[in-house]
């Protein structure tokens, strides 16, 4: 696969500084920047595909006039989680 560049970055000194300051044995700047844009990516990725899925539920409940209050919710998801901890308990 064919390599792009991106624009180089200007940064203030304390940045570059700070980032220099919390690279991993072995990593350089580049690759640091270059996974933190791997990361932002795909962090706004999810966030975009968490909000269209909110924007249709929300559609959904409109269309069919099902809403449920935050309490049940709240209730199914303390569930569903005691459910998993247990699981998991029993394959450790």
């Amino acid at each position: 696969m064919k390599t792009a560049t991106l624009p180089p970055l200007r940064v203030a000194p304390e940045l570059r500084q700070a980032a220099e300051a919390v690279l991993r044995e072995g990593e350089s700047l580049s690759s640091f920047m270059e996974q933190s844009l791997r990361d932002e990516v795909n962090r706004r990725r999810l966030q975009a595909e968490f909000i269209a899925r909110g924007l249709a539920s929300r559609e959904e409940a409109k269309r069919t006039g099902v809403y449920y209050d935050a309490d049940t919710v709240h209730a199914e998801l303390r569930e569903m989680l005691a459910e998993a901890e247990a699981k998991a308990k029993t394959k450790a």
